[in-house]
């Protein structure tokens, strides 16, 4: 009887885990989705500066931001599954809609609307799987959100790198993938209102330490009482954001050093003739599908390090940028590429999964918001930061993986001071 009945709660769980993961497939390489076209659109807007070209690639990840900072509210009045919904509708009719468009201003206007369907769907990507399953399944599938995170870059790479040979507007075409995960979450998510759960429970955790507090006065006056009441005003002023700032600070280094390899990639390989035009798709999109095994084998590596996990990610990060930076040949390019897209693989969920670990599960679809709030931040801010960086210092060359190095060394001292815990 009990094998009977378990079985349709392992398929429900089993096609709840299938719509959750595939919106991974949408969101952390949501911008740079077409950035194989990128240089084919510079091409075709003459006028625009190289600015206004890399915003293409950044302008979503700026809405994605800012629509964290409204997320927890929008969880808390609309249910899970027509949230989605909504964010999903942004995703593809705005990805889309940036095709047909004859101004890059309206471009990217179009692109704002990728990033505010892709802040809504970000946070309950990762929010939902600390919502809906256990601790002892949530490593692993942080890993596989993280794979098809990188999964979905690939795909999405490599299908908007063909549709770029016929004209740039059909590489917008990709986000049409979206449609994907508006069929399977419709038909197998639940429509819980997640954001009350997570209401109730902190006003219960309120409760329960009035209750102590009030137990511990009545237990042992004077001293005591002063020590508890002073602990109980620093746990109020403690802010969401004051607890956390290490996990999102970290996030925010671990993007920005990735995302400078996407934003100029292209254009640093074709500046030093490295590599041939027609080979830089195809390199980018297998940096993603070695990305995704770093997904994968984050549980398993987690297991074998332990704690040195936190390493992990900025060391590969700078052996990787070392060789895309000194060794310039196409060999060391391709792994290079490897090595920075293993390190995202890794970085990514190890970050999420300290944190959610720390924040425990009726926190997590709010720290995810200001998670994926801080991932999105990194990617618009690179270009600004490459541009700042090549105005100090000149058109020496290589210039974008100098500041990788840097930023990864800056990852590398932030991830020292994470502890997580058990």
């Amino acid at each position: 009887m009990n094998e009977t009945t378990s079985t349709p709660e392992k398929q429900r769980g089993r096609r709840l885990a299938a719509a959750i993961l595939s919106l991974s497939l949408l969101t952390v390489m949501a911008g740079a989705a077409v950035a194989p076209a990128l240089d084919v659109i510079r091409s075709h807007f003459t006028s625009a500066s190289s600015l206004e070209i890399q915003l293409v690639i950044s302008m979503p990840a700026f809405f994605i931001f800012l629509t964290s900072f409204i997320f927890p509210k929008m969880a808390s009045a609309i249910r899970a599954r027509s949230l989605l919904m909504i964010g999903l509708c942004f995703y593809v009719v705005g990805g889309t809609l940036a095709g047909t468009m004859s101004s890059i201003h309206l471009i990217l206007a179009a692109r704002a609307l990728v990033g505010i369907g892709v802040g809504i769907i970000m946070p309950l990507s990762t929010g939902l799987l600390t919502f809906y399953f256990s601790r002892d399944k949530q490593d692993l599938l942080m890993g596989y959100a993280s794979a098809m995170n990188q999964m979905g870059a690939a795909v999405a790479t490599l299908i908007s790198g063909f549709l770029a040979t016929f004209s740039w507007r059909a590489s917008f075409l990709v986000y049409l993938m979206g449609l994907i995960s508006i069929v399977l979450c419709s038909l197998w998510m639940p429509n819980d209102l997640v954001g009350r759960k997570q209401e109730q429970a902190a006003e219960e955790t309120a409760d329960e330490r009035a209750a102590s507090k009030d137990t511990a006065l009545e237990s042992e006056p004077g001293r005591l009482k002063e020590d508890v009441i002073l602990q109980d005003a620093q746990k109020k002023e403690q802010s969401l954001f004051s607890r956390f700032r290490l996990y999102i600070l970290t996030m925010f280094l671990l993007m920005v050093t990735f995302f400078i390899y996407p934003s100029d990639f292209a254009m640093e390989t074709m500046r030093d003739g490295i590599l041939d035009a027609r080979f830089i798709a195809p390199i980018m999109a297998s940096m993603d599908i070695v990305a995704f095994f770093g997904g994968l084998a984050f549980v398993h590596l987690k297991r074998g390090l332990g704690k040195n996990i936190r390493f992990a990610a900025p060391i590969l990060y700078v052996i990787g940028y070392a060789l895309l930076a000194f060794l310039r040949l196409p060999a060391f390019t391709l792994i290079g590429s490897w090595l920075v897209g293993f390190a995202n693989g890794l970085g990514i969920p190890f970050i999420i999964a300290a944190a959610s670990l720390k924040a425990g599960k009726e926190a997590a679809s709010t720290l995810m918001s200001m998670l994926s709030g801080a991932l999105y931040l990194g990617q618009f801010t690179t270009p600004f930061l490459l541009a700042a960086v090549r105005t100090v210092c000149g058109s020496a060359s290589h210039l974008s993986w100098f500041t990788a190095l840097a930023t990864a060394l800056l990852l590398l001292l932030c991830s020292s001071f994470i502890r997580e815990k058990s």
